[in-house]
């Protein structure tokens, strides 16, 4: 149903086209129509009709069709007719012989029109073919053309995202070589905090070392010198008892350091856990700790100072002792109750 449609607009077209042509070759209206009739007739094997005429020329009034019709038949009739004129023949003969030339020339002219309808209508087909195979083909190419520029499109964003990546893995690379070289200056700012630590605890325990031993020999003393002391006086027992006070106060001073710097060892070894995050505050800790070493061998040699005071007063009052002995004794009170150990 399509394919005659499309065949039927194709000839209105073909027809329109050579209908503006003759209206420049016949500007009369009659001549115009009487050669729209031929073309309809004899090219194109259509019958004409008055509406048809009217339809395709479109001038004068209707009754210009159809007088242009009428005439158009007459002539044909009047063309197609076939007068034999012979001599001998009877005039009856010749009418019949004419009827027969003109019944085949007729007959002649319906077959030659229906083949040429018959091979204009193939030739139509083949056209309206032509046509079809050639819609296709150019929406083949239309869609060929979309998908080659969605292809182009799609490659176009895929070296876009190539390119994009790239990039990202080229900053990702620089940032991970950065963060090792981080990761390894802050492993070696552990490290040589691990063995500032190791050597800052080796010092305090020789230091402490040296305090417990200087502290047992003061002891040691000490008791050597109660010992001498309680045959003494009661001054002399005052003097002892003022010096064991202040070596009670030596003892709780260096007791009290050992706890200061027990306390600030602990601290370190909890901050020892937080070294790799943070180096730079474990550097100020440090000094921090090495100035209170410094205290401690300070509060060490204040130590050592009065324990040198101790045994000063010792010799001192072990010599005034001396000399009492030496002197001829007038009369020795005798405690009337037991000698109180300090």
């Amino acid at each position: 149903m399509d394919a005659s449609l499309a065949l039927e607009a194709q000839l209105h077209a073909d027809i329109a086209q050579e209908i503006d042509q003759l209206r420049a070759q016949f500007p009369r209206t009659q001549e115009l129509y009487r050669e729209v009739c031929v073309l309809l007739f004899f090219r194109h094997g259509i019958t004409p009709t008055a509406n048809r005429l009217y339809q395709l020329v479109k001038k004068g009034s209707m009754s210009a069709p159809a007088e242009a019709l009428t005439r158009f038949w007459t002539n044909l009739r009047e063309k197609s007719r076939v007068r034999i004129e012979h001599p001998d023949l009877p005039a009856e003969l010749q009418s019949a012989t004419g009827e027969l030339a003109a019944a085949l020339w007729t007959r002649a002219v319906d077959m030659a029109q229906g083949q040429l309808a018959t091979a204009q209508l193939e030739a139509q087909r083949a056209v309206a073919d032509a046509q079809v195979r050639q819609a296709q083909a150019e929406a083949e190419r239309d869609q060929l053309r979309q998908e080659l520029t969605g292809s182009a499109s799609a490659l176009d964003g895929a070296q876009t995202r190539i390119t994009e990546l790239e990039q990202a893995l080229a900053i990702s690379v620089a940032a991970a070589s950065t963060l090792q070289e981080q990761v390894r200056l802050a492993q070696q700012g552990e490290q040589q905090l691990q063995r500032a630590l190791e050597a800052a605890r080796h010092d305090f325990a020789s230091e402490l070392d040296k305090l417990r031993a200087d502290g047992t020999l003061a002891q040691e003393r000490l008791k050597a010198a109660e010992t001498r002391a309680l045959l003494e006086i009661d001054r002399e027992r005052q003097a002892a008892a003022r010096l064991q006070k202040e070596l009670d106060a030596a003892n709780r001073r260096a007791e009290q350091g050992v706890s200061r710097h027990s306390d600030d060892v602990q601290k370190l070894q909890g901050q020892l856990g937080n070294l790799r995050q943070q180096v730079g505050v474990l550097e100020g800790k440090l000094d921090a700790l090495r100035t209170a070493n410094a205290r401690y061998v300070n509060d060490a040699a204040q130590a050592r100072d009065q324990r040198d005071q101790l045994a000063l007063s010792l010799t001192n009052a072990r010599a005034k002792r001396q000399a009492r002995e030496a002197k001829p004794t007038v009369g020795v009170r005798k405690s009337s109750g037991p000698v109180r150990k300090s």
